[in-house]
């Protein structure tokens, strides 16, 4: 049965379950690639997605893409963790094959990076921004890139010309990483096709604003999720022991900003309590800009004295206040990008690629932060504007983060090898009707124990069903703790209600469990 793509009004996703497959998508003539990639942004805060917290806080250049290409509905992560995303991308391999499967564990690099793919078949490649892998650059031609997360404010950046050393300059880092991405484009060998990864530091936790949006929607009330006082009692271990509370681990200093607090006598040093605004790396005089915007506030949280829900409430709009502030500047640089190559008439030979290494809680079961394999965490956004390619419509297939391998390299013109399970995402893009695609996506989560304790976890989803089998090891690395959970999608969008031993889905239970173990057997998974 043939399914068009939709128009692209502001959709929520579609999850009926897919069936169709790639066409050969090899270009004939190489195309330029620019990856956007974000950190921690959340389809949530694009308001191409039409949800309601992106109505009050919108992002029209985002959008501008989204006007121009194709926005995916159903995209997802193989792990939803910053390092191990990136790795997907640059290897196009699942975590326990490229070796990243954690945030401290290094990339294999005997493994071919498509940089090096790309730059052996004529390409010039680039990376500017947050690279966050404990090896160099390989395979590009240019880089640009951040120390480990880099710093919002006035960031250090390593370059083949600064021997090693990572250079401070003054400046925002979104504007920054754009300023650097723009400068590969005037300074490339014009004669060449090129690939350039852009990639921010922006919204990554603590959220801190470009120092002309700091009062901006400081008047706007978000909305709450209906759940973000969720009680966990449906569901198992992992969703009760996690620390990613925005009302009991959030941190008043580090996260919320309020260093009046370090002062008072009550006051409990929290784990990141090293925080100030010149630790941040603010100027002087940058710094006095912050404590003008920033001290007023504070000042009247502290005399109000909230606690309980008040102070909760209070917390998830200052949170999401200055996430979205920092989402404003990204925005403006995806602008800037796309102003920079429509004056440089490279629109229509460029595939440009919005995304984030994976999705993000905006108060969703009262939590922030990332890691599970539930909705909000596991999906991503993604909006490519492909040339020739359909317009301003919406696409809801199954697709994933393995798949932006394939889709550069088949946009080069270059035949993807065996060793990629991925899917080149042309067909979906150019709107021809694949004869077979995937009909559910595998998940692995290795980060424990971490940073908000999420426990280990894999399991597969058909975009209406999902099971999620939980595990814990000992120290010698025997699996000592086993649960499992099902969701209907259809019925229970916010996973809310774990259905794992409901008599009459056992049928649906077995279904997925049998794609689960093949998953494991045929990409030798060694681990669950």
């Amino acid at each position: 049965m043939k399914r068009p793509l939709t128009p692209a009004v502001a959709l929520l996703p579609a999850l009926a379950a897919t069936a169709c497959a790639p066409q050969s998508a090899v270009e004939r003539k190489p195309l330029n690639i620019i990856h956007i990639m974000t950190d921690d942004h959340s389809y949530q805060t694009i308001s191409a997605y039409g949800h309601p917290i992106s109505q009050l806080a919108p992002t029209p250049n985002i959008d501008r893409l989204a006007a121009e290409g194709v926005t995916f509905t159903r995209a997802y992560v193989e792990n939803s963790l910053s390092t191990p995303s990136r790795a997907c991308l640059i290897t196009g391999l699942y975590s326990h094959q490229n070796g990243q499967r954690r945030l401290g564990a290094g990339i294999d690099t005997t493994k071919t990076f498509i940089s090096e793919i790309l730059q052996q078949n004529g390409y010039q490649t680039g990376v500017v921004g947050k690279w966050h892998m404990r090896c160099d650059p390989k395979g590009f031609d240019y880089y640009y890139i951040f120390n480990d997360q880099g710093e919002y404010y006035n960031p250090r950046f390593r370059s083949p010309q600064s021997n090693g050393e990572y250079v401070r300059e003054e400046g925002y880092s979104a504007a920054l990483v754009t300023d650097h991405a723009i400068d590969f484009l005037e300074h490339r060998d014009k004669d060449k096709p090129f690939c350039l990864l852009v990639h921010h530091k922006a919204p990554h936790r603590n959220w801190m604003p470009e120092p002309k949006y700091y009062d901006l929607y400081e008047d706007v009330e978000f909305p709450m999720p209906d759940n973000f006082y969720d009680d966990y009692s449906e569901r198992g271990t992992a969703a009760r022991n996690q620390k990613m509370s925005i009302d009991k681990d959030m941190e008043m200093v580090y996260d919320l900003k309020v260093i009046e607090l370090k002062d008072e006598k009550s006051y409990v040093p929290e784990p990141n309590s090293y925080w100030s605004p010149a630790a941040a790396g603010l100027t002087p005089e940058q710094q006095e800009a912050w404590n003008a915007a920033y001290g007023p506030k504070n000042r009247a949280f502290v005399e109000a004295n909230l606690s309980g829900r008040e102070l909760a409430e209070w917390k998830y709009q200052r949170y999401m206040r200055d996430y979205l502030r920092c989402i404003r500047s990204v925005d403006d640089e995806v602008g800037r990008l796309l102003d920079y190559l429509k004056e440089h008439d490279m629109l229509d030979n460029t595939v440009i690629v919005y995304t984030s290494d994976q999705g993000f809680y905006m108060g969703e079961h009262g939590w922030f932060d990332k890691r599970f394999m539930y909705e909000e965490s596991f999906r991503t956004p993604l909006i490519v504007r492909y040339p020739g390619g359909r317009q301003g419509e919406v696409c809801d297939r199954l697709v994933q983060n393995i798949d932006y391998a394939p889709t550069y390299l088949a946009a080069a013109g270059i035949e993807q090898p065996e060793y990629m399970t991925g899917l080149p995402l042309q067909p979906l893009c150019k709107g021809r009707e694949p004869r077979q695609w995937r009909e559910d996506l595998y998940y692995h989560y290795y980060d424990y124990p971490a940073e908000h304790r999420v426990l280990r976890h894999d399991g597969v989803s058909d975009g209406r069903y999902k099971l999620i089998h939980f595990y814990d090891k000992d120290k010698n690395g025997n699996v000592v703790m086993r649960e499992d959970e099902l969701y209907d999608l259809e019925a229970d969008p916010s996973e809310m209600h774990n259905i794992i031993d409901r008599e009459d889905i056992a049928r649906v239970r077995e279904r997925l469990q049998k794609r689960l173990d093949e998953y494991r057997t045929q990409l030798a998974v060694d681990e669950y």
